[in-house]
């Protein structure tokens, strides 16, 4: 029998928190860059569970991985060496300079684990008493109470008083403001190269490697956020190959087992000095079975070259958005991002174009007010973006 979406809605209502503004879709399958609701409404899917789905949804090659998996090992804890997540870290490890790896499962985990490293690192390997992580305005690095208060917005912080102390903000994109920031205390700087619910918006070339060589100067750790703009998104498998730079520390998530919880921060041989036995740790980070999923995805990945695929594929559908910001002056104010994040930023408030759009079949997200925000899979055929831009182009012509 089928549930009715009111039926849903009434249900969700006695039995969960109220924590989410949710879409008005209730999913009952789906399958690459298609959802399908309790009614069989067809949604083409550009959100892809927010950067997290970039292989599509129930990629047949990972359920496969799943199935043999959940038959050898699932769960025995972080106090067993398990192959699966030396496997992982090699895979993880090759895509980048960093030299060391820990799993986690989730970005404020990643994020968490960064913020403690380098505490810990300046502290008792340096001996520098600094604690302080500097972030930038605009920022979002995670729900957990330590990094809502590295995020620094007000509305995520709200009722959540007091703050934990030991984070600083500066503004983004102004490198004197940054310098003024950092202090003796100052431990690392905590930044993404993208910002993802800061409205898409990418780092130019000179204020990136201006940040970089101002913690080398300053003697900070250079910690990058890439639990969204990481894994092919933007078009090179991490968003600071974009800019020439070697964080100390990166993190990472979302997209890293397509879709099961998992996390991971990366560093350096020098930096991981800060961690010893029993100095941080996991119940659930990187059990086998997800280890092994997301073996396997980086493993597709790779073969696919997906960060080729996102730079060329996403490079076209930007063209295309720009090319409707001009023929319908007044609608569309910029276009920006890397690869298969894409803002599209109008020049009014975008609620009632994101609802035409779900009403029409398409789900992307609607961020910082009037940014339209697409983050698809990375597989997705191009015919769908296509059908994407014709319906945003005939909703803008309509206004």
């Amino acid at each position: 029998m089928t549930t009715s979406f009111e039926a849903l809605k009434n249900r969700e209502e006695s039995l969960l928190c109220r924590t989410y503004g949710r879409y008005p879709i209730s999913v009952q399958r789906a399958e690459g860059s298609r959802m399908w609701d309790h009614e069989g409404r067809e949604y083409i899917d550009l959100l892809s569970g927010i950067a997290v789905t970039s292989l599509g949804h129930c990629h047949p090659e990972l359920a496969e991985v799943m199935a043999r998996q959940a038959r050898k090992l699932v769960h025995v804890s972080n106090l067993f060496y398990q192959e699966e997540q030396l496997d992982l870290a090699e895979k993880l490890l090759s895509t980048l300079h960093c030299t060391k790896a820990f799993f986690c499962n989730s970005g404020a985990e990643a994020n968490e684990a960064a913020i403690k490293l380098a505490r810990r690192y300046m502290q008792r390997v340096r001996g520098v008493d600094a604690h302080e992580v500097v972030t930038l305005t605009g920022a979002f690095h995670g729900r957990t109470l330590a990094t809502v208060a590295a995020t620094g917005q007000e509305r995520f912080q709200d009722g959540f008083a007091p703050m934990p102390a030991g984070f600083r903000q500066a503004e983004w994109g102004d490198i004197d403001a940054l310098r003024a920031a950092i202090t003796p205390a100052t431990a690392g700087v905590l930044v993404e190269m993208v910002q993802g619910e800061g409205g898409v918006r990418p780092m130019t070339q000179d204020y990136a490697r201006a940040v970089a060589d101002l913690c080398r100067e300053k003697g900070v750790l250079l910690m990058v956020d890439e639990i969204q703009t990481g894994l092919c998104r933007t078009g090179r498998f991490w968003a600071h190959q974009h800019y020439g730079v070697e964080p100390d520390i990166v993190t990472s998530a979302k997209a890293l087992a397509n879709g099961l919880p998992m996390g991971a921060m990366m560093t350096t041989d020098e930096v991981a000095q800060g961690f010893v036995a029993g100095s941080h740790a996991t119940t659930f980070g990187a059990g086998a079975l997800v280890s092994s999923v997301a073996a396997a995805t980086l493993d597709i990945m790779k073969r696919d070259r997906l960060d080729e695929r996102a730079a060329a594929v996403g490079g076209r559908a930007m063209a295309r958005f720009r090319a409707i910001g001009a023929k319908l002056p007044g609608t569309i104010e910029e276009v920006r991002g890397y690869g298969l994040m894409i803002g599209i930023v109008l020049t009014f408030s975008g609620k009632e174009v994101w609802k035409e759009l779900v009403a029409r079949g398409f789900v992307c997200n609607n961020t910082q007010e009037k940014v339209l925000r697409l983050v698809p899979a990375l597989t997705i055929d191009e015919a769908d973006l296509t059908a994407f831009a014709d319906t945003l182009e005939d909703i803008l012509a309509r206004r």
